[in-house]
């Protein structure tokens, strides 16, 4: 036997005498295996379960697609237009990679300027300031002090 083979089984049976595989999930269940053949019966086990993301299962291109639609709400989020550049030059970085390592795909995702990025940005922050301003509290028209009246008994008098 192949000493390598050995130790793994030895380290096995040690981890079997301590109890390491106990009370994990799914013990003593049988596995959900299809009818028929499948090799990727796990994965799509896993789907089903909902316990992998299907979003990161998407082409990169699609993937930057979704985020470019999203850049709105990823430039609200950034604390300065800096970020807001370099958040950019980032995205627009890796376009060129996927359109690099993928030169005859037909779906593109469109590059994003810097200074496109920077003015949008400054839009949003506006946009947010003016609405989270607080209103004027309407006022009241200044009022004239009460003049003195005269009373009708001294009207004519002097004095």
């Amino acid at each position: 036997m192949d000493p390598d083979v050995a130790r793994i089984e030895s380290t096995i049976e040690q981890a079997m005498r301590r109890g390491d595989f106990d009370d994990l999930p799914g013990a003593g269940k049988p596995l959900d295996l299809p009818s028929s053949h499948d090799p990727d019966w796990w994965i799509n086990q896993r789907l089903a379960s909902g316990e992998i993301d299907r979003e990161a299962l998407l082409p990169v291109v699609v993937l930057l697609r979704k985020e470019y639609e999203r850049r709105e709400q990823t430039l609200a989020a950034l604390p300065d237009e800096r970020s807001a550049r370099q958040y950019a030059e980032d995205f627009t970085e890796r376009v060129h990679q996927d359109r690099r390592a993928n030169p005859f795909q037909t779906m593109l995702a469109p590059a994003w300027d810097q200074d496109d990025a920077a003015q949008r940005w400054r839009e949003l922050r506006a946009r947010r300031q003016r609405e989270s301003a607080p209103e004027p509290a309407i006022q009241d028209p200044p009022v004239a002090p009460p003049r003195s009246r005269r009373r009708w008994w001294r009207f004519g008098r002097r004095g």
